[in-house]
Order: C-alpha cells, then structure tokens, then sequence
C-alpha cells in the first residue's frame, strides 16, 4: 500500500549531525496518548450502570481494543517498516481518534456495539500501528542502547494513565455538575460521553506533532564512537538476521510468546479493574474506606510505575541481560501476587505497594521484549517480528479480563465486592507467572539454518525500500 509522498519514508530521513536525542519526544508524544488505554477502570463502573450491564460486557470493549492491538500490529508490521514511522503515525493517530468519536456516539445514543467498534475495533487499529511504530526506529537510533531504546519507546505507553486518569476525572467533573466524586457515586453516562470526545479531539493534536518531528537514521548511520563488533561479546545476542518469516517458525519466538502472554495477562487483569478493586480491598459493608478520587489517583499511581518500570527495568536488562531480567519480572512477580492475594487487604500502604510492583514489572515486561527481539533476531525485520509477537498481547487482553472479570461476576454484585472474592483470580495469575518463568528458562540462540544471509539480507531491504518509492 502506497503512502503520499509527505508520508514517505525517504522523505523523513536525518541529515548528517541531526541529534538522535530529538527522537523520543516524538515516539512519547504518540505513546502517552495510546497510553490512556490503561486508564479505562476510571469510567469503568459509570459504563456498567449507563448500559445497565455487567463487569464483563464492559470489561470486552478494553479486551477488543488489545486484540485488535495485536492484530494490527501483527498484520501491519511490515508495512510499518517498509513505510517508515511518519506514515505509521498518521495512520495511528486518525484511527485512536476516530474509535473515540465512535464511541462517544455510541455512549451518547446508548448503543453499547458502537462503543465496541469505535474504542474497540478502529481504536485498537490504531493502538496497534502507533504502539510499533517508534520501536524499531529508536532501536536503529541507539544499537548501542537497545533495552534504554526500547524503554524510551514504551515508556510513554504506561505511562498516559498518568495523564489520561486524572484528565478523565476533572473532564467528568465539569461534565457532570451532580458528580462529586465519593465513593458511592459514579458520573453520568453523557459526561463519558463528552470526555470520549473531548480526548479524541486532543489526541489527534498531539499524535500528529510526533508524526511530523520523526525521522530515521540513513543506512550507513551508527553512533559515533561504536564498535558493532562488540555486541556479540554478550550472551544470547546476535549480529546476524533473521526475517519475520522465519523467525515465526522458531521455538525461541513461541517461547518468547508464552513468556509475554503470562507477564501481561498477570498485568492486565489489575491494569483493567484498578480503580474498583482497591475500593472493593478495602470495603466497609456497603461503603468502600477508599473514595472514588482516591482510586483515580491510584490508577494514576500505577501508571507512574509502569512509566517507570519500563524505562528503569528495561534499561538494566542492558546490563544484566533479557533472560536474566524476564527471570525477575516473572519469579518475584509471582511472589508479589501470593502477597497480594493473602495480606494485600490488611493495610492500604502495602496494598498500593505490592500492586505498584507488579505493575512496574509488567511495564518493564513490554519494553524489554523488543530488546530481547533484537538480541535474538537481529535488526532487520525486528518492527514486524515485534508486531507478531503482539498477538500474545491481543490474547492476554482477552484471557486477563475476562480471569478477573468472570471470577468477580460469579463472587457478587458490583460495588459490593470485597477483597477475598479476588483471591481466586490472584492465585490463576500466580499459575501463569509460573509457567512463563519455565518458558523463560528454556530460550536459547536462535540456530543458524535460520539466519539471512548477509548480502540477501541487505539486498531484501534495498527492494522493499525501493517498491515503497
């Protein structure tokens, strides 16, 4: 697919002495607002009571967004790399605003299948191909940093909670006079409605400035300064090529896959249901000791620390490894959620604690895997590979929500559950972390039968980029 030539790739690449620092602005000016995807629990339970449905019916329209994030991803990878990331964004930013237009329609007239396809289905298209497209082009910016590359590319991911939450709050306020924000209290359907709007509006603004500030590095570009020689030098790492095709028929991609879907589904279960579940951990009877603007804050607060772990975890995973880091992301993890299910409900402090944790490891989880990617696979295909490996993501957006959500339908009614009718769900996501720590432990170097060679391997690139003009 042909993209004008303002959008081009050769149009975008930098000339001789541009600043490769200049780059991240532009990848977190689309991230942090992709990002406000983890911000949904914040108008979770005012959707429930709009539609008159339940936690599940609610919690879809998040698990479809993340599928079709994954979909997307998958499908267009290599049309992202081919076309480079200024076509990539464009793209991004008129789909993410165009699924909140929708679906403020669609909570406006109170067709709930309309909030599927806008939120859902075009905004998760567009959260898709906006996720991957900084990736690999701050991976070829810092081939001397991929893990900080990477954690400054998702960095702005976790992180547009952070914004996204309290926006949302104060949005609804204006929105909604009768709306306080006490515990027992939830905005009016039209007031999520005009925030939809409003959101799509704004993020069409900043998406495009990071569209149009991008560049990319030429062919023969590299730090000044680095030896490429000495990335083999580090364990599992590799200076050879590996095409999206083959890499897909590898074990180390499933395993990676496995290792990915555990850490998210783990993640995402607490990411979707933040906001209610710390008021339902710490319920009085009918009346939650946390308020509804106390339980934004904490969504916000997780949103900090997925920021953070993204960019701190994946930038020790340069120094320590992939292997060695995901080790961590998932054993401790898996310690953190018994803590959480078993004494997490007996002090606010070490609830917001454990749960903060957790988070900053599923963060890190993302930023690190396009890491690992590259070590593995090398830079050639690494954007669409990432894109396939996505679709772990797509099933963990299902099989998360759906965990937590299904257990808590079968436990009570929402607003009146308490923090044991968690432990269920907890306990499945300690089995899953489990399973990705033994997955983890059994990726080794991709075998050479799949390595492209190296003159195919530069040739391949030149025709895509010379059938993309």
């Amino acid at each position: 697919m042909a993209v004008p030539g303002f959008l081009a790739r050769e149009r975008i690449i930098a000339k001789p002495g541009f600043n490769r620092w200049l780059i991240p602005p532009a990848a977190l000016a689309v991230h942090l607002c992709i990002g406000q995807a983890y911000a949904t629990s914040v108008y979770k339970t005012a959707l429930v009571q709009h539609f008159d449905t339940s936690l599940t019916a609610i919690g879809i329209i998040f698990s479809i967004a993340i599928v079709m994030l994954g979909l997307s991803a998958a499908v267009f990878g290599t049309w992202v790399d081919r076309n480079g990331p200024r076509a990539a964004m464009f793209v991004a930013a008129i789909c993410w605003s165009v699924g909140f237009l929708v679906g403020s329609l669609g909570i406006a007239t109170g067709q709930l299948w309309l909030l599927y396809l806008g939120y859902g289905v075009i905004g998760g298209i567009g959260l898709g191909i906006g996720y991957i497209s900084p990736v690999s082009t701050l991976i070829k910016w810092f081939p001397d940093r991929p893990g900080l590359a990477t954690g400054l590319a998702i960095m702005g991911f976790g992180g547009g909670a952070l914004i996204a939450s309290p926006l949302s709050k104060q949005l609804m306020d204006w929105y909604d006079p009768d709306y306080t924000g006490a515990a027992d209290q939830v905005p009016a359907g039209s007031a999520v409605a005009l925030l939809f709007l409003t959101l799509g509006l704004i993020y069409l603004v900043y998406m495009m400035f990071g569209a149009f500030i991008i560049r990319v590095p030429a062919d023969d570009w590299k730090p000044a300064g680095w030896d490429p020689s000495s990335v083999k030098q580090k364990s599992l790492v590799t200076t050879e090529s590996v095409s999206a095709g083959n890499a897909i028929k590898t074990p180390q991609f499933w395993l990676l896959w496995v290792v990915l879907f555990c850490n998210v589904t783990a993640g995402i279960g607490i990411l979707e249901q933040a906001s209610p579940m710390i008021q339902d951990f710490f319920r009085d009877g009918t009346t939650s000791t946390v308020a509804a603007a106390a339980a934004a804050g904490f969504v916000g607060l997780l949103s900090l620390f997925n920021m953070g772990g993204r960019f701190a975890w994946s930038t020790t995973s340069d120094y320590i490894g992939r292997k060695p880091m995901y080790m961590i992301y998932l054993g401790v993890g898996l310690v953190l959620y018994v803590l959480l299910a078993t004494v997490g409900s007996s002090a606010t402090w070490l609830f917001v604690l454990l749960a903060a944790l957790i988070i900053s490891f599923y963060g890190g989880g993302f930023a690190t895997v396009p890491a690992y990617l590259r070590d593995l696979f090398g830079t050639f295909q690494v954007g669409a590979i990432h894109g396939r490996l996505l679709t772990a993501w797509s099933a963990a957006g299902i099989a998360g929500p759906l965990i937590v959500n299904g257990v808590l339908d079968t436990q009570g009614t929402p607003g009146e559950l308490v923090a044991g009718d968690y432990r269920p769900a907890l306990f499945i996501m300690v089995g899953l972390l489990a399973i990705g720590f033994i997955a983890n432990l059994l990726i080794r170097p991709v075998a050479a039968k799949w390595h492209e060679p190296r003159r195919d391997a530069v040739a391949a690139q030149t025709h895509e980029r010379s059938a993309a003009r």
